[in-house]
């Protein structure tokens, strides 16, 4: 790791130059800029500007379509469709995420299912858009194979990742992001870019034989959260985000290591207005109780504190933004490599260290 802080506006005005050479139109590569800048503030490296290289390739090789304009093809009230066209899944889940929380604000409900769309990044980051409309959102999301039906031993099934937030009155507020493996497989890419070993149970190699190297892992088969529970629970996902949505699902689903395929993700966002329920000052009043009943409960030995979740990325975020980002040196190098291209892009990320 290097000891040289970056600011994070900085950070993110690279990153968006990087997408408007790649061909984005300006707004949509400041939405994608901030993603990426976003995870890394939370404390989520593995899904921060690490993978800013990763877009752009797929960009560039045309995987991804850089300026594509997202369809509604069905329009049913509190429910909709949309057809990404290949386009960035970021600019599709916030496109996504505002037509919900629309309407959810008419109906009490909206739900949108997106079809032939791209990897989106941290989840959360939408969710949060419909925690902050005072709505509780859920997102899911299909992703290509990175884990064996239960009981076998050959890639089949994506990770699947999932979210839910909701607001938490004058606290930061809830939210919950977790992908269905044991560990999200970015982290195990980041794993070996530090040249760390991973622990024992993430993964096992393309034998079946347990493993803690991160590049075996890559090769072999990441185990599912919680046994043949986590397989489940990713099974569903792949329904919703996939079978549902009429997008790709299963072995039919790329990633954005690669950029040889077409994704085929789909996503599936809800957003549910709190106040067709009860008082949004009501549910505040409520939800502070509750989170106050959670951190009052006496602590187990070797724990300093009681946290909700979203409260750890909240205060992470906090913390960077006054204190600047440390990125890891092969980050650094990536980003390196991406600003030799063009000048103005070197510019941009010498201006990035404080």
């Amino acid at each position: 790791m290097t000891s040289t802080r970056i600011n994070p506006d900085r950070l993110r005005d690279f990153a968006k130059a990087v997408y408007i050479e790649a061909g984005m139109p300006e707004d949509d590569a400041w939405l994608c800029a901030d993603t990426l800048v976003q995870a890394d503030l939370w404390g989520h490296q593995s899904h921060g500007v690490m993978r800013l290289s990763w877009y752009e390739a797929r960009l560039r090789a045309g995987v991804c379509e850089a300026a594509a304009k997202p369809e509604i093809v069905v329009d049913g009230g509190a429910l909709a469709v949309i057809d990404g066209h290949e386009g960035m899944g970021q600019v599709l889940a916030a496109k996504a995420a505002t037509e919900a929380i629309s309407r959810a604000k008419k109906h009490g409900i909206g739900a949108v299912a997106v079809r032939n769309s791209n990897h989106f990044g941290t989840a959360l980051y939408f969710t949060l858009m419909a925690a902050r409309g005072n709505c509780v959102g859920f997102l899911c999301t299909n992703a290509s194979p990175a884990m064996a039906p239960w009981g076998g031993r050959k890639k089949a099934l994506g990770n699947n990742p999932w979210s839910w937030a909701c607001p938490a009155g004058s606290l930061d507020p809830m939210v919950l992001d977790i992908a269905n493996t044991a560990v999200a497989r970015g982290k195990i890419y980041l794993a070996r870019q530090k040249g760390e070993t991973i622990p024992e149970g993430w993964a096992i190699d393309s034998e079946g034989n347990p493993t803690i190297d991160p590049q075996k892992a890559i090769d072999g088969v990441i185990q599912p959260m919680a046994g043949h529970k986590g397989y489940a629970i990713s099974v569903i996902m792949d329904m919703l985000s996939g079978v549902l949505t009429g997008s790709a699902f299963g072995e039919g689903v790329h990633g954005p290591y690669q950029a040889k395929h077409r994704s085929g993700a789909g996503h599936f966002m809800i957003a549910i207005d709190i106040a067709a329920i009860q008082p949004v000052l009501e549910f505040n009043r409520r939800i502070e109780e509750m989170i106050a009943g959670l951190k009052s409960v006496p602590l187990a030995p070797g724990s300093k504190e009681i946290f909700y979740p979203g409260e750890i990325e909240a205060q992470n975020d906090r913390r960077n933004r006054l204190e600047g980002l440390i990125l890891p040196e092969d980050t650094l190098t990536d980003l390196d490599n991406l600003a030799k291209r063009e000048k103005k892009l070197t510019e941009l990320l010498s201006r990035c260290a404080i």
